[in-house]
């Protein structure tokens, strides 16, 4: 299993890729790393060693999986917070020894380490024989994730944890071999959009799943039921409301509270503020409108009905969210 992710197609036959796979050029690499990953600092074990680096990359939606080496032994440390970085470090071969709480932990063949370099320090050492199925994602798209699955964003108690996760015959190692041939499957281009967003989306809730559990982090009802009732109750008035976009103002008059009472428990307790929350609302909805509204509605008159006028900025916050614009949510479903 993964043995020929990234290299061969779902169908066996070799990947031609575009760009150089292999460098023995250590500006190279970094260029290389500095783009897929984030800028860190990497030291050779063996003073004046060269790489023979393997650098093979594919999207998954915002996520990008690559199939990395080295070549040679390697510590990195130094890992840029600013990239908002998550980093899901997949060993295929060799060994990795990543920085924990008090110590190290080591992960061989089949085993997975969790780290996100926006929230916490980190460093690793690679042997020469190492071989990685690497994901980098950004902090906001699992942050966005848990709060569209889960209803509430974490904090650092999740975000700080460096966890190993997965292992030899897991669930998260057959995710990723389904995640390699699907990316390499051919298709029409639409088609393949849709592919990489959904394996996007089932890679980053079953990763919040496995890094909760190691974490000690309950998010199926953990913050939700510890939110105070007001924050509840405004979040039951803009999902049912979202269509007429009630103000901050106004919601918050109706639980009761003010609207800085109200945008500080959101933020403490869903971790974003209650208009993002309506935002991300009134999106789903029109979404969902965009699925089910009869085939003679176009997609101006479909966002006009959810009192969107901007087009141009709507069509951007939608791709963020779904990645793909309304005009290509709208063809799918009338097809």
């Amino acid at each position: 299993m993964l043995e020929h992710a990234l290299i061969r197609d779902s169908l066996g036959a070799p990947i031609r890729h575009g760009a150089r796979s292999r460098s023995t050029d250590w500006d190279e690499v970094e260029a290389f790393c500095r783009t897929v990953y984030m800028p860190y600092r990497v030291r050779p074990l063996e003073r004046l060693s060269r790489p023979d680096a393997t650098m093979i990359s594919a999207r998954a939606g915002r996520i990008t999986m690559t199939r990395f080496a080295y070549g040679t032994g390697i510590h990195l440390d130094r890992f840029d917070p600013e990239a908002g970085n998550i980093l899901v470090l997949n060993t295929l071969r060799g060994a990795l020894d990543h920085s924990t709480t008090g110590g190290s932990v080591a992960t061989g063949a089949g085993e997975s380490f969790v780290v996100d370099c926006s929230r916490t320090d980190y460093w690793l050492e690679g042997d020469a024989d190492h071989m990685q199925l690497n994901l980098t994602i950004p902090h906001d798209v699992m942050a966005e994730t848990a709060e569209r699955w889960f209803g509430f964003v974490p904090g650092d108690d999740l975000w700080t944890s460096r966890v190993k996760i997965g292992g030899p015959g897991s669930a998260w190692l057959f995710l990723l071999d389904y995640a390699a041939r699907a990316l390499t499957r051919p298709g029409p281009v639409a088609t393949t959009t849709a592919l990489s967003r959904h394996i996007e989306e089932m890679l980053c809730v079953e990763l919040l799943r496995l890094w909760a559990a190691e974490a000690g982090v309950r998010l199926e009802d953990g913050a939700r039921a510890a939110a105070p009732g007001y924050v509840r109750r405004a979040e039951e008035i803009m999902e049912a409301e979202a269509r007429e976009a009630p103000s901050i103002g106004e919601v918050a008059a109706r639980v009761g509270v003010s609207a800085r009472t109200l945008s500080g428990g959101f933020r403490r307790f869903r971790g974003l503020s209650p208009r993002d929350f309506l935002a991300a609302r009134r999106l789903d909805g029109l979404k969902h409108a965009l699925e089910t509204a009869p085939p003679s509605h176009t997609v101006s008159r479909i966002a006009a009905d959810w009192g969107f006028a901007n087009f141009g900025a709507l069509a951007a916050r939608y791709r963020d969210r779904f990645g793909e614009l309304p005009s290509h949510t709208r063809a799918r479903t009338r097809h």
